[in-house]
């Protein structure tokens, strides 16, 4: 079973690997190092609820589209 820790070398491999990707996409006005990963510091929860109620609201208006239809 893991213990959640990551390595240090873990760390790099994964950044030179994003680099990597980040130089066969990057367009010549992009910077030359990759932009780092956007950190969500909610927790698991708020992410869930907040994927939640997105798809209550497409439901929703999906829903109501399909009644006026009927």
């Amino acid at each position: 079973m893991s213990s959640g820790f990551i390595t240090e070398t873990e760390i790099e491999a994964a950044k030179k690997k994003r680099q990597e990707d980040w130089e066969r996409v990057r367009k010549a006005d992009d910077p030359l190092e990759a932009p780092e990963p956007t950190y969500d510091s909610r927790s698991l929860y708020e992410r869930l609820q907040e994927q939640k109620q997105k798809r209550d609201l497409e439901y929703e208006e999906a829903h109501k589209l399909s009644e006026k239809h009927d």
